[in-house]
């Protein structure tokens, strides 16, 4: 008996690397990514015409972006590949997709899927995040990779993580103009975590590196500085921030500070797209490392749910190297379950590995916390879901007044996470929100449960006849959930 060909979602490290294992062992994959081209958010390709070298775009990664852009070139006519393509809803055995070049809707079976959806920014908004100017750390980066501009003439990059680093390196190594970096972890935190970053010297010195070259280019680099809000109209005029100081008796916190500029990047680390695996059944836990609830896996990136494999950042932040490693390993593994000989060597030399970058990673999160300041801080007028419009004070009101206390729970209360994005945006600030307002830890307010759209498709979309009982269930769902 005939199987269905393997499908991989996403086509970024994780999936290129899939891709390529599964088809150097005989199976011809299906390829599904959003994007017009493959290499995924951080290897993401110019438009033709596009001017700029490698080097330049890439910077240290040029070498891996042109490994992973050549070794999809190399299998692209040879697999089933679909780009410009969303999966918008999932289900035991079909996929319901979108082509966003026609718009139209089609359905496609799956028997083993590899879900390699990557990440996006974690947000934590403040007042004046909605004005027109302000950006994620990932939306500055592609506005910079994809469409060559910079997001403003004078840009404010603020948050933690490495992200905001990499992307201040690569504005002003580009001749952007940086106004400043507002990270809010400290030097202290650097220190404590340096034992467990010792493990990967070389990713170690790319971050210390980021850091040294915009010193000494003359990028003003602030640490423990909380952003309190945004100033301007029509658009951004300055950011207002202050040095946040350890909450003690008798310690003042630090005084307002003003830098002008037209535009702000930010973002609080990463956060994994986990609404695929959440749709496909697959179970999860709370991760306190990467404080969110992340779908379960094992070593070789098998789900609880037989035939899905989950592999890259989308399962846990790990970074690109790791990405490509955990998409080949999601390859065997899928090989092996289907009685296919694999290396053995092979696959204990991956997990060796991936298990090293894991304690880097460790490292990583103690060098840049999480701000467990932001929840108390956040004003009750401070618009948390944008969609819905729905402010911080609403959020706590309903745990103050019904009890809300937990995540779809208070979405029932107050429509936060309802909007366009489904709480991609708004999800991890409401759950903050919740766990302080009902004084219980993150890890107990829950998540919010995936619906589709995972993302927004157009209303007039086109459903082939062959489509219409998938789409029309799940049309049924979203019209019970709207109500």
């Amino acid at each position: 008996m005939s199987r269905l060909p393997p499908v991989i979602v996403g086509a970024g490290p994780a999936g290129v690397r899939a891709a390529q294992t599964l088809l150097a062992h005989g199976l011809r994959p299906v390829l599904i990514d959003e994007a017009a081209q493959a290499g995924g958010q951080i290897y993401r390709q110019p438009p033709g015409g596009f001017r700029r070298s490698r080097k330049t775009l890439y910077g240290f990664e040029a070498g891996r972006a042109q490994s992973v852009h050549a070794a999809f070139h190399a299998l692209r006519e040879a697999i089933d590949y679909r780009p410009q393509t969303l999966v918008w809803n999932a289900q035991p055995g079909l996929l319901d997709l979108m082509d966003g070049q026609a718009q139209s809707a089609a359905t496609l079976a799956w028997e083993d899927i590899i879900v390699a959806t990557g990440a996006t920014d974690r947000v934590l908004p403040f007042p004046g995040w909605t004005t027109p100017g302000v950006y994620t750390l990932g939306g500055a980066q592609v506005a910079l990779k994809f469409q060559g501009c910079a997001i403003g003439r004078s840009v404010v990059l603020a948050g933690n993580g490495p992200l905001l680093y990499l992307v201040a390196y690569q504005y002003a190594k580009a001749g952007a103009h940086v106004a400043a970096v507002l990270d809010s972890s400290s030097l202290v935190d650097r220190i404590a975590a340096l034992p467990a970053m010792l493990g990967q010297p070389a990713l170690l010195a790319k971050g210390i590196y980021y850091l040294a070259w915009l010193r000494l280019h003359g990028v003003p680099v602030h640490t423990h500085a909380e952003v309190l809000r945004v100033e301007g109209e029509s658009r951004v005029q300055s950011v207002v921030w202050r040095r946040h100081q350890p909450a003690r008796a008798g310690v003042r916190a630090g005084a307002e500070r003003r830098i002008d500029c037209d535009a702000v990047g930010f973002g609080y680390a990463l956060r994994s797209e986990t609404q695929l695996a959440d749709l496909l059944g697959c179970r999860f836990r709370f991760d306190p490392l990467q404080r969110a609830h992340l779908p379960v896996r094992d070593r070789a990136t098998r789900s609880s749910v037989p035939g899905v494999y989950l592999a890259g950042d989308g399962a846990g932040i790990m970074g690109a190297d790791a990405a490509e490693l955990a998409g080949e390993r999601a390859a065997l593994a899928l090989l092996q379950d289907r009685g296919i000989t694999v290396d053995g060597a092979r696959v204990a030399q991956i997990e060796a590995t991936l298990a090293q970058i894991g304690a880097f990673r460790v490292g990583l999160e103690r060098a840049f916390p999480f701000p467990e300041h932001w929840a108390a801080n956040a004003p009750d007028d401070l618009v948390i879901c944008r969609c819905e419009n729905i402010r911080a004070g609403e959020l706590r009101a309903a745990v103050r007044e019904k009890g809300a206390a937990e995540m779809n729970r208070l979405k029932a209360l107050t429509r936060v996470g309802m909007g366009r994005c489904q709480g991609r945006m708004c999800g991890a600030a409401a759950a903050e929100i919740l766990a302080h307002a009902a004084a219980i830890p993150v890890a107990e307010v829950g998540r919010l449960r995936g619906q589709a759209p995972i993302k927004p498709i157009p209303m007039g979309m086109h459903v082939p006849a062959a489509a219409l009982p998938s789409a029309q269930v799940i049309a049924l769902h979203a019209g019970e959930d709207a109500s």
